[in-house]
C-alpha cells in the first residue's frame, strides 16, 4: 500500500539514494544541465539532507513508501516573501522509476499540502524542466500552473560577441528595452 510520512533519521541513507537517481535522470534533459548545476543539491549530499529531516524548520522532508519501504522522496521550503507571508516551494519530488504511477506521489504531493496549509503558506511552487510532460501534468493534476517562465540561454562554446552598439540584451542596470 502507497503512504506518505514526515521523513526522520533512519530515512537520510534512501533519500540520498534516490536525490542522486533524481539529479542524474534530469541532468542530460533540456534544461538540466543549468537545473543540476544551480537548483539541484551539491554534493556531499549526506548533510544536507540529514540537516532538512532533522533540524531545519524552514523545510519539510517527505518520504512515500510501498509496504513500508521508502521508494520515494519530497523536500519543500517554506520562504518569507515580502509582506511577510509565507510560500512553499517544492524543491524535489522524486519517485523510483518502478513505483511510478501506482499513487506514491500522489500521496506525497498530499502531504506537501497539508504541512503548506499548517503553516499558512499561500501557495505551492515547483520547478519542471521544459519538455518534461508528465511532471507538468502531475503537478496540474494537485491545481499548479506556471506563474513564470525562466529564460535562459547558454554562453558556454560560443565566441564571444562584442555588443558595442547594445543591440543584445538590456540596458546596463539589467532591464530589456524594446526595439524597432
Amino acid at each position: 500500500m502507497e503512504r506518505a510520512r514526515l521523513a526522520d533519521v533512519d530515512d537520510v541513507a534512501a533519500i540520498v539514494a534516490l536525490a542522486r537517481e533524481g539529479i542524474e535522470e534530469l541532468r542530460p534533459n533540456r534544461g538540466g544541465a543549468v537545473w543540476s548545476r544551480r537548483e539541484a543539491h551539491r554534493e556531499p549530499l549526506e548533510p544536507v539532507i540529514a540537516e532538512a529531516v532533522e533540524s531545519d524548520p524552514t523545510r519539510t522532508v517527505v518520504v512515500g513508501t510501498v509496504d513500508d519501504v521508502v521508494v520515494g522522496y519530497a523536500l519543500m521550503r517554506f520562504e518569507a516573501l515580502h509582506d511577510e507571508s509565507v510560500l512553499a516551494t517544492i524543491s524535489d519530488l522524486y519517485v523510483d522509476p518502478r513505483a511510478r504511477c501506482i499513487g506514491v506521489g500522489e500521496v506525497m504531493m498530499a502531504e506537501l499540502e497539508r504541512a503548506a496549509r499548517a503553516v499558512g503558506a499561500i501557495g505551492l511552487d515547483g520547478i519542471v524542466l521544459p519538455g518534461d510532460r508528465a511532471s507538468k501534468n502531475f503537478f496540474e493534476t494537485f491545481g499548479l500552473t506556471a506563474r513564470a517562465i525562466l529564460v535562459h540561454r547558454s554562453l558556454l562554446d560560443e565566441p564571444a560577441e562584442h555588443d558595442e552598439a547594445g543591440e543584445r540584451g538590456g540596458a546596463v542596470d539589467g532591464s530589456a528595452e524594446r526595439r524597432s
